[in-house]
């Protein structure tokens, strides 16, 4: 009974990180891709229009604090009042999420 509830436990804590990452995946295209892109790089009419910076840049992702990230994504930008706050849409831990999935973003 021991080795069964360590081994599903032991499973279920690797898989953990891989539903999380695709959970921020699907919550990137469903909530920032419209004007971000797929990529980050804000290629999009909205993106283009609004002059939304490319997050995939080295510089870029150098010169943003997670915490910063953060906080956008809570509060909304100051920079651009298109950019709305998710606190009341999103949950810290998709906020978190959709931090770390920034960060995973890189010019190709």
């Amino acid at each position: 009974m021991t080795t069964r509830l360590y081994l599903l436990v032991s499973t279920l804590l690797l898989c953990a990180p891989h539903a999380r990452a695709e959970d921020a995946a699907d919550l990137w295209g469903k909530s920032c891709k419209s004007c971000h892109g797929p990529d980050g790089r804000a290629r999009t009419r909205l993106g283009q229009k609004e002059a939304i910076a490319d997050m995939s840049q080295a510089a870029w992702q150098k010169a943003q604090t997670d915490a910063a990230l953060r906080d956008v994504i809570a509060n909304g930008s100051s920079r651009n009042t298109k950019m709305k706050g998710y606190k009341d849409r999103l949950t810290p831990e998709q906020m978190d999420a959709l931090v770390r999935y920034i960060r995973t973003l890189k010019a190709k």
